[in-house]
């Protein structure tokens, strides 16, 4: 009863493997019979895995005597965690190049993916342990297999930026496939900026993409030039290799730009340079530039792929630290005018975009009780910069609602958690508008209108986990303090990369 009873969500044989203690694992299994297979909760790197057996906890951390005790013990070598995660695919992760070679001498299958079909090649080529690639392409690993997102092992090593295990891929036969965005290795190459990727993927001796592929890769590192590296010169270079390739010396036919991309007004109605003296004097304008770069990477990757919104809100946040609060709420309503077309309802990036606007209408309200920090004049929120937010964020919600009440098959305890969400973030905004209320600019008309609005999200009659109304929600732990539980933030807090946990999570 003792060795399966579990602290924390783990028995003590999953606590002394993961933590290495090879003398208490030893009795615990030959002295107290403990279940060599009984799965407990584990942290890694601040990520709590459940369901993780202790032969993945050995293999995770790094301690290869634990992984010859567990195995000789009859421990399963592909015993998985809840979310299908193999102890191989544990080693891969961190590079544990001894554990994987005893793990697959044992029996392990070096095929089985995790919930996100990810494989045990794609974790190591992109973790970049070569070694670890060499081995498992020396099994014939399937080196085009896909992840559930369409993802391959060249797209995770393009990512990763591994040279070296990218020509390993390349002649074991790695083809230039597209995933779910449409996004293929080499424009995954460009979006995090890997030049020598890029450059080698390119090369025309290889005859791996074609002539449109090789602009589309050029003007796309041009643009994570401007906005990762902020080099100015570097991308207008890119670019006008681009248009060299468009427009060939040789006589070849020409590659136009598209003439049918909409103007768009949070980019400033920006039009892309039809030729190289266009090219050159934009550069004289850095916000020109930098609108350049987002026309550039919404056309090519499309409003669907995460990168592109997330770079309209990155470069919202730089406008709001510079004190240029307009131009912020501009891009950031384009961005998320973007994810609520492409998104499903409570999108993860959806809420975060509607934090963030909550974060910067409390971030000017509260710089505005104090004095100018060196003459810098913050303006004065208004019922009018945060009235359509606030009819975004009910819109999130209405679309919430029907999804529950829809027949799709759905995880209605999480839709309803999502929703919860959105709603806090409402009566956030709810919050803020009210404050306006006491401002001496409130006239009649203003303050009729926030009523208004507030009694539109009342009108919802919204119901969430345990059944409990927005006054519930308004009044628990997780809303209280409301407008104080976001004062101060700095803008550009809600723009962080978005993570790929099929891709870089240990499950």
């Amino acid at each position: 009863m003792l060795v399966g009873a579990k602290v924390g969500g783990a028995t003590p044989l999953v606590i002394a493997c993961r933590n290495g203690h090879y003398d208490v694992a030893e009795y615990l299994i030959e002295r107290c019979k403990a279940d060599i297979e009984q799965p407990g909760s584990v942290t890694f790197d601040g990520e709590t895995i459940e369901g993780a057996p202790p032969l993945w906890c050995a293999a995770a951390a790094g301690h290869l005597p634990l992984v010859r005790l567990l195995v000789r013990a009859g421990a399963n070598v592909n015993s998985t965690t809840r979310t299908h995660s193999t102890p191989l695919r544990a080693a891969c992760f961190d590079g544990h190049y001894d554990i994987v070679k005893f793990l697959v001498e044992n029996g392990a299958d070096i095929e089985i993916a995790n919930r996100h079909g990810h494989t045990c090649l794609m974790i190591a080529c992109y973790k970049g342990h070569i070694r670890i690639a060499k081995y498992l392409l020396s099994l014939n690993a399937d080196v085009n297999r896909k992840s559930v997102k369409g993802n391959t092992a060249l797209h995770d090593c393009a990512e990763s930026g591994s040279l070296h295990i990218l020509k390993m891929l390349l002649g074991h036969g790695a083809t230039m496939d597209v995933d779910s965005y449409g996004m293929t290795p080499l424009l995954a190459a460009s979006v995090t900026g890997h030049t020598h990727i890029v450059e080698h993927l390119i090369n025309a001796e290889y005859g791996l993409v074609t002539r449109q592929q090789r602009i589309d890769a050029l003007e796309l590192l041009g643009a994570t030039y401007v906005d990762k590296r902020r080099d100015m010169v570097g991308a207008l270079a890119l670019w006008k290799r681009a248009m060299d390739d468009r427009f060939p010396a040789d006589g070849s036919e020409p590659i136009p730009k598209p003439k049918d991309v909409p103007r768009i007004e949070a980019y400033d109605y920006a039009v892309e340079p039809s030729n190289a003296q266009q090219l050159e004097e934009i550069l004289a304008d850095p916000d020109a530039m930098r609108m350049q770069a987002l026309v550039i990477r919404e056309r090519i990757l499309g409003p669907a792929h995460p990168d592109t919104s997330y770079y309209v809100r990155y470069r919202g946040a730089v406008y709001a630290d510079a004190g240029r609060f307009s131009r912020c709420r501009q891009l950031w309503h384009h961005a998320l005018d973007m994810q609520r077309a492409v998104l499903p309802p409570l999108s993860p990036l959806t809420q975060s975009s509607l934090f963030s606007f909550a974060e910067l209408f409390s971030y000017m309200l509260a710089e505005r009780a104090r004095p100018p920090l060196r003459g810098r004049i913050v303006p004065p929120v208004t019922f009018e910069d945060v009235d359509p937010v606030f009819r975004k964020a009910l819109s999130e919600i209405h679309r919430g609602m029907e999804l529950l009440d829809s027949k799709l098959s759905i995880d209605r305890e999480q839709t309803l958690t999502t929703l919860q969400r959105v709603l806090v973030i409402s009566l956030h905004l709810a919050t803020l508008m009210a404050r306006l209320l006491d401002e001496p600019e409130c006239t009649e008309e203003v303050s009729r209108n926030i009523h208004k609005a507030v009694y539109s999200l009342v009108k919802l009659d919204i119901k969430v986990r345990q059944g409990r109304s927005a006054l519930h929600v308004a009044c628990s732990a997780e809303s209280r303090g409301g407008r104080g539980a976001v004062v101060g933030a700095r803008a550009g807090r809600g723009c962080r990369r978005p993570v790929t946990l099929s891709r870089v999570a240990r499950r």
